[in-house]
């Protein structure tokens, strides 16, 4: 079962269709407990198990987790966060929420600074109106992440980008922040896919064709294999 497990997970990291940068850890999380050893295993599989779940804990030493984490909180199918340890939830949430904070500090800068210098009157009072505006926003992202939260998950079925498509209106601030982790791809398999697909169009008899055609006809070929 574990062996069979370990393949399915493999391939659906490998994809390109779907959403898959958030299934890293719930995947991993699900594939480390079923790797446990137990009293009806033989000798050698328990070693077996155990080499296994070293291996994966080492790989995941490697890979980027606070952006994984990041991703998988911002998927409405695992936003409960079961697949972290409790004690590291807290911790993504101020990650996502010190995001937020930095996308409204890009979105307020202004264009040109002022060319004169205000009065202390006019400064002290601009410097008050300042930071009761910085507490406001922060109350309101922090609202904003508390609201997403208590949102109910979805189905795993479910496709996390149509839902924050629906759901843009209520979250729009976090929606743009879920886009651009959710479409990162979770290994560079469907990059190295493309790549192939390329090689085999541009053969050595093809090697004539325009860099326009070669573009066309890699679309074309991607679009004929979706509608498989």
């Amino acid at each position: 079962m574990g062996f069979i497990f370990s393949r399915y997970v493999t391939e659906l990291l490998g994809g390109e269709k779907y959403v898959s940068c958030s299934v890293v850890l719930p995947a991993l999380c699900h594939l480390s407990r079923v790797m446990e050893s137990s009293d009806d295993d033989a000798a050698y599989v328990v070693k077996f198990k155990s080499m296994f779940r070293i291996d994966l804990e080492t790989r995941k030493e490697n890979a980027n987790i606070a952006y994984l984490k990041i991703a998988t909180a911002l998927d409405p199918r695992f936003k409960d966060l079961k697949c972290i340890p409790r004690v590291e939830r807290g911790e993504v949430w101020v990650s996502i929420t010190n995001l937020l904070k930095e996308q409204r500090v890009i979105a307020d800068e202004p264009v040109e600074a002022a060319t004169s210098t205000p009065s202390k009157r006019k400064f002290a009072l601009l410097v008050a109106s300042s930071e009761s505006d910085s507490e406001q926003e922060e109350d309101s992202i922090e609202n904003g992440v508390r609201r997403y939260k208590a949102e109910p998950t979805i189905s795993t079925e479910a496709c996390p980008l149509q839902w924050w498509s629906k759901q843009a209106g209520s979250h729009n601030s976090l929606a743009s922040i879920a886009q651009k982790y959710l479409a990162t791809p979770a290994t560079s398999v469907p990059c190295e896919r493309l790549f192939s697909l390329a090689g085999h169009i541009v053969q050595k008899k093809r090697v004539s064709l325009s860099s326009e055609n070669v573009n066309y006809l890699v679309c074309l070929s991607n679009w004929l294999g979706a509608d498989e």
